[in-house]
């Protein structure tokens, strides 16, 4: 076995925890995972890994080597990306990921049409409400809401969103639109923990930062339930406007307290940066960055009233 595999084998186990499911990922047997870590140790002359009966994680020693196993890994499959021509030639798998319900409205109804204009390469979308690390996931691009990028890549501002408070017009009849955030202490609200914003939610009075303590009657995992309640007029939701802009659009739900809204969050399309930047990523966040330039729906301002 080459050291290049004994890395793969090693990055492997250290990423899944564990030799099995290392073996199920490699798609090789058990036995042999144990065999390349134990001759990887002899040949160094150092522990990589500590292991119990129940449990495996990597020594001081073991998370160094882990750290220059991915450099090493990531410049050889460079090196070879750059052989085969995919540095000119968009090709191979492309992995991306957004938040569930952007990623559902906005990235993958514009997956085929890319597909079809690249005709070598294919798509994993990963469709998730965390902050993926793209370095440990594999990942080529994000979309993300917010300022996330990391050190090391290059963010594209595409667009942004509202934080907005929102209720059908037949809950807002019967209960009043509340004309100040703090009459929200007194709402029937639903929120959802995908979130984060579940024990208060943040206002702008003029140019101060108004917290207002809030305690949902309700909550739910996914931000579409929250939204669902809010359409059929049990009670107001805060989410992102892209969320709501449907419900907006039919009169199904109505936005309040727009007046008080902080600044917009931005709408990003995240990528390493390099010297070199592989076609089928440059040629896909080229694309990202036209489809959403088009899109007014991503660029909304609040109506202020006069």
């Amino acid at each position: 076995m080459d050291r290049f595999h004994e890395m793969q084998v090693f990055l492997a186990v250290a990423e899944e925890e564990g030799f099995a499911a290392a073996a199920r990922r490699l798609k090789t047997s058990p036995p042999s995972v144990t065999r390349a870590i134990a001759a990887m140790e002899q040949r160094i002359g150092t522990q990589l890994l500590a292991r119990t009966t129940r449990s495996l994680h990597l020594t001081e020693a073991g998370q160094r080597y882990l750290e220059d196993c991915r450099r090493i890994l990531a410049e050889l499959n460079e090196a070879e990306e750059a052989a085969a021509g995919s540095y000119s030639i968009p090709s191979g798998q492309l992995t991306v990921t957004a938040p569930v319900l952007f990623g559902e409205l906005y990235v993958a109804p514009l997956l085929g049409t890319y597909l079809d204009r690249f005709p070598l390469v294919n798509i994993n979308a990963l469709m998730v409400d965390r902050v993926v690390n793209m370095t440990d996931e594999g990942v080529d691009v994000a979309v993300r809401i917010g300022h996330l990028q990391e050190p090391g890549q290059q963010a594209i501002q595409v667009g942004e969103v509202r934080r907005v408070v929102c209720a059908s017009p037949g809950y807002l009849d019967q209960h009043g639109r509340p004309q100040r955030p703090e009459q929200l202490r007194e709402a029937k609200i639903a929120t959802s923990s995908a979130s984060q914003l579940i024990s208060e939610w943040q206002f702008v009075d003029g140019d101060r930062l108004l917290t207002v303590p809030i305690a949902p009657r309700l909550v739910v995992t996914a931000n579409n339930a929250a939204i669902n309640l809010a359409r059929i007029g049990w009670g107001l939701t805060r989410v992102l406007s892209y969320q709501v802009a449907a419900a907006v659009a039919a009169g199904e739900l109505e936005i309040v307290l727009d007046a008080f809204e902080p600044a917009p969050l931005p709408i990003q399309v995240v990528f390493q940066k390099g010297a070199r930047v592989p076609a089928k990523v440059q040629t896909f966040v080229d694309f990202l960055t036209q489809r959403f330039a088009q899109d007014r729906g991503l660029n909304p301002a609040p109506q202020r009233p006069s």
